[in-house]
């Protein structure tokens, strides 16, 4: 899943659901399902998002919507083997952003 966002240091809920085309609610309920997702809280409550939640996002969504894991079966795959799904994970994404670029050059010529 390639996922098109500005580089900032901190992006709002709505961003994000945009960004992976899901409701936010499905992110607040993510957040308290994964304990991997801790975003941080602006005074008024607000979720910003880092870079390392939104990695941790593409990862959940990778495995619950695209593997269709459940749940539980996403959190025990990211305790058991962590690095090598994160690995994967980074390959399938490095591949999606050249295959993207290569779209893009086709349409240009």
């Amino acid at each position: 899943m390639f996922i098109d966002l500005k580089d900032k240091r901190y992006y709002k809920i709505g961003e994000v659901a945009k960004a992976f085309n899901v409701n936010t609610s499905l992110i607040r309920f993510w957040e308290n399902e994964f304990d991997v997702l801790k975003p941080k809280k602006n005074k008024k409550g607000n979720r910003l998002f880092t870079q390392d939640d939104l990695k941790n996002l593409k990862l959940i969504y990778f495995l619950v919507k695209e593997k269709g894991f459940t749940l539980e079966g996403a959190k025990n795959k990211l305790k058991e083997s962590s690095e090598k799904i994160t690995s994967n994970h980074n390959i399938i994404i490095r591949l999606e952003e050249i295959k993207n670029e290569l779209t893009q050059i086709k349409n240009q010529l």
